[in-house]
Order: structure tokens, then C-alpha cells, then sequence
């Protein structure tokens, strides 16, 4: 299966937002009623401005069918490895269960290994059981406990 990736353009972010909350715990995060936030715009043009972070958005056969957030890291720690770390990860609901998402990923991973990651991270909420059991059987093992704190 051929899923391709692409940097996500302000064109898409509607899409983007759509397929964020597409699912019951992003509809409880994001706000999609009336017109695109400004928090939105400021977001992905920084993103953008970002050398080390693309959104990107994921086509098969023409059609956008997820979307991801993939940034490097560049760090001291592990010999000075830079790490790949994977965000906001969806695919648009129609797409679901037919193995996109693995294809995504895999293209995701390709993608930040050519650009001189050694490894990847992610964080899924504790909520996400299917997502947990997707990365896993993409070989992501569960190794570290996250922490979060809103600023």
C-alpha cells in the first residue's frame, strides 16, 4: 500500500482540524465552530517557520487520508542522537482499519530517518487503547512514563 507524504500547506488546515476532532477526545481539545481560530493560524505558521518540524498530511491515490506532526530533536543525550518525534497522528475517519495508518507511520519513519533521526518517540493518551495497540504492533514499545503539566 502506497501512502505518500507531503508538508501540509494553510489549504489544509481545515482538513487538519477536521480529522483532529474526529474522535471523542478531540472534539473535547479542539474548537472547529465559526471560522478557524486564530490560535490555529498562528500554529501552523510557526510549524512552518520551524527548520525541524513539518506538518504533513497523508495522500493515496490523490486523496488526503491523515495527517501527522513529525519534529526533530537534536540532542546531547545517547551519543548526540537526534530523535524523531511523532504528533497529532490521524487519519480521516473513512480511511480507518485498512492499514493507512501503519503505512503513515511507516512513511513517517522513513521520512525522519533520512533526516538523521536514530530513534522515534510518541505519546498517546492513556484513554487511546486501539492507538496503544496500533503503535505496538508497529514495534513502539511503551519503555518510558509520560509526564504532562499545562502551562
Amino acid at each position: 500500500m502506497t501512502v505518500t507524504l507531503r508538508r501540509a500547506t494553510r489549504d489544509d488546515v481545515p482538513r487538519i482540524l477536521k480529522m483532529l476532532t474526529d474522535d471523542p477526545l478531540g472534539k473535547t481539545r479542539e474548537t472547529t465552530s465559526g471560522p478557524i481560530e486564530d490560535s490555529y493560524w498562528r500554529a501552523f505558521d510557526a510549524c512552518e517557520r520551524d527548520t525541524h518540524s513539518e506538518m504533513l498530511m497523508a495522500e493515496r491515490d490523490g486523496a488526503v487520508i491523515g495527517c501527522l506532526q513529525l519534529t526533530l530533536i537534536p540532542g546531547c543525550s545517547r551519543k548526540g542522537a537526534t530523535r524523531a518525534q511523532i504528533e497529532s497522528v490521524r487519519i480521516a475517519g473513512p480511511h480507518r482499519g485498512k492499514g493507512h495508518g501503519a503505512a503513515m507511520i511507516r512513511a513517517a519513519l522513513a521520512r525522519a530517518k533520512e533526516k538523521g533521526a536514530v530513534f522515534a518517540q510518541l505519546t498517546s493518551d492513556v484513554r487511546r487503547n486501539d492507538a496503544r495497540r496500533f503503535y505496538e504492533k508497529l514495534g513502539f514499545a511503551a519503555s518510558h512514563v509520560g509526564f504532562k503539566l499545562d502551562l
